[in-house]
């Protein structure tokens, strides 16, 4: 079997605000390109649009389950769009073992968020399955859209990692690099993750061919 890759595809690259076509079909031009040596699965983020759906339930004060079903539907309508961009005519899947299957037979998966789970947005399904991508360059000490002094970090280590996610507290549809559940799946089954600016795909294949690229690899 072909080695699998697992991209977490941010919702804000799908929909920044209305859909994004230009990068779509970008992406769709990457991935085919990839499936000639790899099998992908590709993992879809809410994004803005689960924000939006968030909001008014966080003013309601409703309670943080039904604000998670809320978005992970996000989610999946995000990864029926992918998926239809990549003209994929199987089901979404809906749990690790119906995307098993379905990459046994093809060479591309698309799904949204994989059921409820406690503290984990859909960077936690990716890392479930395996590695990931975001809409930032890579890894830095503090937000650099806030902050002009921002280090950026290249290269960091699993544990280091889990210290970084641990001071961000979970809530549904938050925006981070990569959320704490995903953090300790990633640590646990010692997964080399990449972390690279979704825009600029150029830089997984340089990833991959092992030339220089701009990111920031877990290890």
């Amino acid at each position: 079997m072909k080695e699998v890759l697992v991209f977490s595809l941010g919702g804000s690259l799908i929909v920044p605000g209305n859909v994004n076509y230009e990068y779509l079909h970008k992406f769709k031009k990457f991935i085919l390109k990839l499936t000639k040596n790899y099998k992908v699965v590709i993992v879809t983020g809410g994004g803005k649009t689960a924000r939006k759906y968030i909001e008014p339930l966080i003013k309601e004060k409703v309670n943080e389950y039904l604000i998670s079903l809320v978005g992970i539907m996000s989610t999946k309508l995000n990864a029926r769009l992918v998926s239809g961009i990549l003209n994929l005519k199987y089901d979404i899947p809906d749990n690790l073992k119906e995307v098993k299957k379905l990459l046994d037979k093809n060479n591309v998966v698309v799904c949204g968020a994989l059921g409820v789970q406690p503290n984990m947005t859909s960077d936690g399904d990716a890392a479930q399955i395996s590695e990931y991508l975001t809409n930032v360059d890579g890894l830095y000490d503090k937000d650099p859209r806030k902050y002009k002094d921002a280090k950026f970090i290249h290269e960091v280590n699993f544990n280091d990692f889990i210290k970084i996610s641990n001071q961000i507290k979970y809530k549904a549809g938050q925006h981070f690099i990569l959320d704490q559940a995903a953090a300790q799946i990633i640590n646990r089954a010692k997964i080399k993750t990449l972390i690279i600016n979704g825009k600029k795909l150029e830089n997984v294949t340089r990833f991959l061919n092992n030339d220089d690229y701009r990111g920031t690899l877990i290890s």
